[in-house]
């Protein structure tokens, strides 16, 4: 079994920033890739950003280019995503997506609780 637990939401004025944080466990053989999706009230839920587990690619969606940056700690199978000079459409649940190999080698995909960012003056 594998959990991913968010952590770094809340609220913020607009401008503002914070840092998601999600961190992997369990049954870890190596990570592929990790993502940060959203999912604003009424809306779908719609992709971040992702990080490769190993070299540096990384892919934004367009509204957070040059806003947001999605890092990894290796050592700690953890992924961040660092969100600066934020607006009142970056309100959302915010979840984090992760592609694993698990001990068992097989390849299966885990998502997080969420964690909720508010973004309002």
């Amino acid at each position: 079994q594998v959990h991913l637990v968010e952590s770094g939401g809340g609220l913020v004025q607009p401008g503002g920033s914070l840092r998601l944080s999600c961190a992997a466990s369990g049954s870890i053989f190596s990570i592929v890739a990790m993502r940060w999706y959203r999912q604003a009230p009424g809306k779908e839920r719609e992709f971040v950003a992702v990080i490769n587990w190993s070299g540096n690619g990384t892919i934004y969606v367009e509204s957070v280019q040059g806003r947001f940056t999605i890092s990894r700690d290796n050592a700690k199978n953890t992924v961040y995503l660092q969100m600066n000079s934020l607006n009142p459409e970056d309100t959302a649940v915010y979840f984090c997506n992760a592609r694993i190999t698990t001990l068992q080698h097989l390849i299966q995909e885990y998502w997080g609780q969420g964690t909720q960012v508010t973004v309002s003056s």
